[in-house]
């Protein structure tokens, strides 16, 4: 999504992971992707990987891809924590504590896209404006705080539906705002994997609820 959205030109080649080949192992041992090498420095973190990316791929050629606002990379980081407790537990009891723990984070998310940001409030207009109709969590165009949530987020959507029949609420409408713009953009849909791939990745990960 980064890559794509600095413009760059790039090829994709895919692997099957339980069959690395010998370079790909060579590469970074013990580590799964995504990964960089650049200059044969390998880099292994997804942080470092963003922050290498947007400091080479800089202005004038590329993009800046860095939020303005500080609060954007933070809006939704514990969704995929509340998310993976709840599809791996195999507990009736333990289910609906779980999944109120899910919506909770989900609402924090919806109420900070429907917070208007403040480049969206202009002081001297006498209309006062409650609700923000921006596309994305900082503002109309994508920037890596959407790079990194929106894959997570739509895992939740596909994952919670497959294997708990869980829905984010129709109510939430900043979320749901938010998907439909990203789900409208190439860089999104293509390289966002298949639902039905999503549902084979976490076939083994989601646990069904047993007594």
């Amino acid at each position: 999504m980064i890559l794509w959205l600095k413009g760059v030109v790039f090829s994709v080649t895919t692997v099957d992971l339980k069959r690395k080949p010998a370079d790909l192992q060579n590469l970074a041992p013990g580590t799964h992707p995504p990964f960089i090498t650049f200059n044969s420095e390998v880099k292994t973190d997804v942080n470092k990987i963003e922050e290498f990316l947007e400091e080479v791929l800089c202005p004038p050629k590329y993009l800046k891809l860095s939020p303005k606002h500080p609060e954007s990379n933070t809006a939704g980081m514990d969704i995929f924590a509340k998310f993976s407790a709840y599809i791996k537990n195999s507990r009736p009891e333990a289910n609906e504590a779980l999944e109120r723990g899910l919506l909770k984070t989900l609402q924090k998310l919806d109420e900070y896209l429907n917070s208007p940001l403040p480049d969206e409030i202009d002081e001297n207009s006498m209309e006062d404006i409650k609700f923000s109709t921006r596309k994305f969590l900082d503002g109309n165009e994508m920037t890596l705080a959407d790079c990194n949530l929106l894959p997570k987020l739509h895992i939740v959507k596909v994952v919670a539906k497959k294997y708990r029949n869980f829905d984010i609420p129709k109510s939430m409408t900043g979320i749901w705002r938010y998907l439909t713009n990203a789900y409208s953009r190439d860089e999104f849909t293509n390289t966002c994997p298949s639902d039905k791939e999503v549902e084979i990745a976490y076939s083994d990960v989601a646990k069904r609820l047993t007594k």
